[in-house]
């Protein structure tokens, strides 16, 4: 069997199919001091934005960072007709 040696493979970067991302907000309302109250990590975005309102409502604060996480995986795009690798 050769062996081929790829110094520059170019990858593509996908969102994990097996994962699921999370979404969150937390509250950066204040002036010299943010808020810093989170909203619970949901599966959709939907229960975040209902915490947003609710603690809108409550306090008075508009200003929120949201966040959204998932897992990426890297694929590399090998030429056709190679056998892919492990990659370490």
């Amino acid at each position: 069997m050769s062996r081929r040696i790829f110094r520059y493979v170019p990858f593509t970067i996908t969102q994990d199919p097996t994962a699921e991302p999370t979404y969150e907000a937390e509250c950066v309302s204040g002036e010299e001091k943010e808020c810093g109250e989170k909203s619970d990590e949901w599966l959709t975005p939907h229960p975040v934005e209902v915490w947003m309102r609710e603690h809108t409502k409550n306090t008075g604060h508009r200003r929120f960072r949201r966040s959204f996480r998932d897992y990426a995986q890297m694929e590399a795009q090998l030429p056709t007709g190679t056998v892919k690798a492990s990659v370490r």
